[in-house]
C-alpha cells in the first residue's frame, strides 16, 4: 500500500471517530402521564401543520422522565421531558453532572388533581384533613399529642359519621409519577397541618421548648438524619404527613391514569386520584370528589379556589437542537393560541390555561430557548 492510501486511510478511519453519532429524525419525548394527552396533541398537529416526522411521546412519569433526560446528552437520551410539577435541585444537579447544562423551562398552564369515583356510588365530600387521616401511614392519636400510631382506619365512616360507609381503597399514581408528589406534597400536607400537634411541629425549631415536647414521643429516625443530627420540624412533619399507607387502602396502579378510570367502573366502591384532564374526558364514567367545599372543575383550578391544583411544565435539552430537527417548532407550535390559548385545542383537552400575560411572557421565553440560569 503506497504511503499516500495509508494516510487517506488513517484520516477516513480518524474522521470516523470523530464524527457525532448520526443525528435522529424524530423528536424523543417522556415524562408526565398528566401532560402527556397535551404533549401528544401538539405533537400530532406539528407533525401536520411542519411537515416533520411526529414526535415520538412517551408516559414515564415526571420522575422517570427527568432521569432519562438528565442521563446525558447523547442522542439516545430524550430532547423534552414532560412534568406534573418543577423539576427539582436533586434532577437539576444530576443534569448538570451529567453535562445537560442548557436546559429551557416552559410552564404550560395548570391542573387539578382530581380524587374521583364511579357514577354510580356515593358523592364525597372531603376535607383534606380527612384525606390525610384516610391515606396516611400513620396519624397522631389525638389532635393534641403526635404519639403516631398506625392508621387504624378501615371505612370512610369512621373517619366522619358522615362520611359513606365504604372500605378506603384508593387508586393512585406510583413513587415514580409528579401526581404523586403534587399529591403528597398538596393535600396530604394541607391536611395534616390542620392537625394541631403536626402544625406546632412544623413550625418547631430544634432547641425550642416546643421541639424537644412534641419530638421526644417520635421515632428517633424520624427526628433525625443519617449523621445522627436533629431534622427541623418542617422536615419532620413532611416525613410524616407525605408517607402513604402501605396496607392495601392505597394501591400504586401505575402510571396509566386511564387504567384508574377503568379501575373506577368496574369497583364502585373504590376511589381513584389522578389529573383533572382524565376527570374531564370520561365525566360520563366517574365523577369528582368536593374538596373543602370546592368542585375539581374548570373555574376552580383556574381561579386557584380547588385545594389540590398545580403547575405543568415541559423542559428541552437546548443541546439536542440543530442534532434533532424540529425542536424549535415544536416548542413554537406549544406556545401558539392555537395550542394553549384560553379557547386552543389544548383547553379541550382539559389543560387549564395560563393567564394571557403570562402566556405571553413564558411563550416569548420559550420560543427563544432561553436556558435556566438556577437551580429551582
Amino acid at each position: 500500500m503506497t504511503t499516500a492510501l495509508k494516510t487517506l486511510g488513517l484520516a477516513a478511519a480518524l474522521g470516523l471517530l470523530a464524527a457525532p453519532a448520526l443525528a435522529r429524525d424524530t423528536i424523543h419525548i417522556v415524562g408526565s402521564s398528566t401532560v402527556y394527552p397535551f404533549s401528544t396533541a401538539v405533537a400530532e398537529n406539528f407533525g401536520a401543520k411542519t411537515g416533520f416526522p411526529v414526535p415520538v411521546v412517551e408516559s414515564t412519569g415526571s420522575g422517570g422522565g427527568m432521569k432519562l433526560f438528565c442521563q446525558g446528552v447523547s442522542l439516545d437520551t430524550p430532547d423534552i421531558t414532560n412534568a406534573s410539577r418543577r423539576m427539582k435541585a436533586s434532577e437539576w444537579n444530576t443534569c448538570h453532572q451529567n453535562g445537560v447544562t442548557q436546559i429551557v423551562e416552559v410552564k404550560i398552564g395548570f391542573d387539578g388533581i382530581a380524587i374521583a369515583n364511579a357514577k354510580s356510588a356515593p358523592v364525597f365530600k372531603l376535607s383534606l384533613k380527612q384525606v390525610y387521616l384516610a391515606l396516611a401511614a400513620q396519624v397522631p392519636v389525638a389532635d393534641d399529642n403526635c404519639v403516631l400510631k398506625d392508621n387504624p382506619y378501615k371505612t370512610w365512616s369512621q373517619i366522619d359519621p358522615a362520611l359513606p360507609d365504604e372500605a378506603i381503597e384508593v387508586y393512585g399514581p406510583p413513587p415514580t409519577s409528579g401526581t404523586r408528589d403534587a399529591f403528597v406534597e398538596i393535600a396530604m400536607e394541607k391536611g395534616a397541618d390542620e392537625i394541631a400537634c403536626l402544625h406546632a411541629l412544623k413550625k418547631a425549631r430544634p432547641g425550642s421548648a416546643d421541639y424537644e415536647r412534641l419530638t421526644k414521643v417520635l421515632p428517633s429516625a424520624l427526628v433525625r438524619d443519617g449523621e445522627g443530627k436533629p431534622l427541623a420540624g418542617k422536615k419532620i412533619f413532611a416525613r410524616i404527613a407525605q408517607r402513604l399507607r402501605e396496607d392495601g387502602a392505597w394501591i400504586d396502579a401505575g402510571e396509566n391514569d386511564n387504567a384508574i378510570v377503568q379501575t373506577l367502573e368496574k369497583t364502585p366502591s373504590a376511589i381513584g386520584v389522578f389529573g383533572f384532564s382524565y376527570l374531564e374526558q370520561n365525566g360520563d364514567a366517574i365523577k369528582g370528589a368536593v374538596i373543602e367545599g370546592k368542585a375539581p372543575d374548570f373555574d376552580n383550578i383556574a381561579d386557584g379556589s380547588y385545594p389540590i391544583s398545580r403547575d405543568l411544565f415541559f423542559y428541552v435539552k437546548k443541546q439536542h437542537v440543530g442534532l434533532v430537527p424540529g425542536i424549535p417548532e415544536y416548542v413554537a407550535e406549544f406556545t401558539s393560541e392555537d395550542a394553549w390559548g384560553d379557547y386552543g385545542y389544548l383547553a379541550d383537552k382539559g389543560l387549564i390555561p395560563l393567564p394571557e400575560a403570562q402566556r405571553e411572557t413564558i411563550g416569548a421565553a420559550a420560543r427563544a430557548l432561553k436556558v435556566m440560569t438556577q437551580s429551582p
